[in-house]
């Protein structure tokens, strides 16, 4: 049996500003042909189906027109909702949906109840004979809303995860009495030892962000969801990661997911499957003249930009003549070179220190823009200043 994992699609999400719906339509595009042409029996994903709880129509479209198009190339579809989604929205009609093979897992109740697969002619998922595949999904908890419910005293990710998967041990130990039991378990959360990008919500509010890998040990795989880099965390406990980018943070991401060969032994192989990027990110530094004119930087004008200028001042239109080259310029940062001390001093002690009216004005200049004022502009202060005076002198 062939599964594969992966997990927060985000669809509907924006990347500064860029609405990606037509590139999360191309990734769902390339994951039903890879579905198909790989014969892929399963397609888990682990949390963050949506970006928010409120998707917009079109969103929910391009996931249903998503499940439509797995479950047409012959896969299963494991769902399990995430901190981004409404598991009450993303759950709704899941009796009906697991009819026609998309089996969602956004409840607590849920937790122990396994989609079952098996794993050779012989076996029977229902009945008990041969080896068998157990998948469970273990939604985004959020400890001070589950931790009753969950019989745990301190609302922790640590202790509501950890009564999570003691549930999924139990369900596990009954099952594997008199057959052959391998199980994978979906999380959305974040596990000790994952690297983090700057495109996830922290999940620290309400408790210890961070559950150790040990409550996941016995698992034949743990596919985790939260944290968009793809990393293994140890053999059998990985992050598929997000399938796009959503930040610049992750430029050096190569995105997939991890392809299961899964048999009567167990987990035969994992492999990284890896996904065409829709656009290239270009992450910049340097001064505006050198990035204009630097053939080293042509591979980024085709690219979306976040630029960091090191000019000793902000230069005049620096966006606009940024984009003259690289169009799709979307983050403009400021860095000076050399600025030391007087980048650090704060506007309040700049003032302190300026000596006269025309001193006071072409600081607060520098301050709201980044660039001192040029000669022709301190003239005109200068003379708007002395107009002022000689006004104040005839009334």
């Amino acid at each position: 049996m062939r599964l594969l994992h992966t997990s927060d699609w985000h669809l509907g999400r924006s990347f500064h500003g860029v609405g990606m719906l037509d590139a999360q339509r191309a990734f769902i595009d390339q994951l039903v042909t890879y579905v198909r042409e790989e014969a892929v029996d399963v397609v888990l994903i682990a949390g963050d189906v949506y970006d928010r709880a409120l998707p917009g129509v079109d969103v929910i479209r391009l996931l249903d027109d998503a499940l439509v198009g797995l479950t047409g190339a012959g896969a299963r579809v494991v769902l399990t909702s995430g901190n981004h989604d409404s598991a009450i929205r993303l759950g709704f009609a899941s009796r009906l949906l697991e009819r026609g093979g998309v089996h969602l897992r956004t409840r607590l109740t849920d937790l122990d109840q396994p989609v079952l697969l098996p794993l050779d002619a012989g076996a029977d998922a229902d009945v008990g004979a041969g080896p068998v595949l157990a998948i469970y999904g273990i939604p985004w908890l959020e400890p001070r809303l589950v931790a009753e419910q969950l019989g745990v005293d301190t609302a922790s990710h640590f202790e509501v995860t950890r009564a999570a998967t003691a549930r999924i041990r139990a369900d596990l130990t009954a099952r594997a009495a008199n057959r052959t039991v391998h199980s994978v378990v979906l999380a959305h959360t974040f596990a000790s030892g994952g690297i983090s990008s700057d495109s996830e919500r922290d999940l620290s509010i309400g408790g210890v962000g961070a559950v150790p890998l040990d409550l996941f040990d016995g698992f034949s795989y743990t596919a985790l969801g939260h944290l968009h880099g793809r990393q293994q965390l140890s053999p059998t406990v990985r992050y598929s990661g997000s399938p796009l980018a959503y930040s610049f943070s992750e430029a050096q991401h190569r995105k997939g997911s991890w392809l299961l060969d899964v048999d009567a032994d167990g987990v035969g192989g994992i492999r990284e499957v890896l996904w065409k990027a829709p656009r290239t990110l270009a992450v910049l530094r340097g001064k505006l003249e050198q990035l204009l004119t630097d053939e080293d930087h042509a591979w980024a004008e085709t690219a979306y930009c976040q630029v960091t200028l090191t000019d000793a001042q902000r230069p005049a239109q620096a966006m606009e003549r940024l984009r003259s080259r690289f169009p799709d310029t979307l983050v403009l940062g400021f860095d000076p070179e050399g600025a030391g001390a007087a980048a650090k001093m704060s506007y309040s002690s700049r003032l302190a220190a300026a000596q006269d009216d025309l001193s006071v004005c072409c600081g607060f200049l520098e301050h709201v823009r980044g660039r001192a004022a040029s000669a022709d502009e301190a003239a005109v202060l200068a003379e708007a200043l002395d107009s002022v005076r000689l006004e104040g002198m005839s009334l």
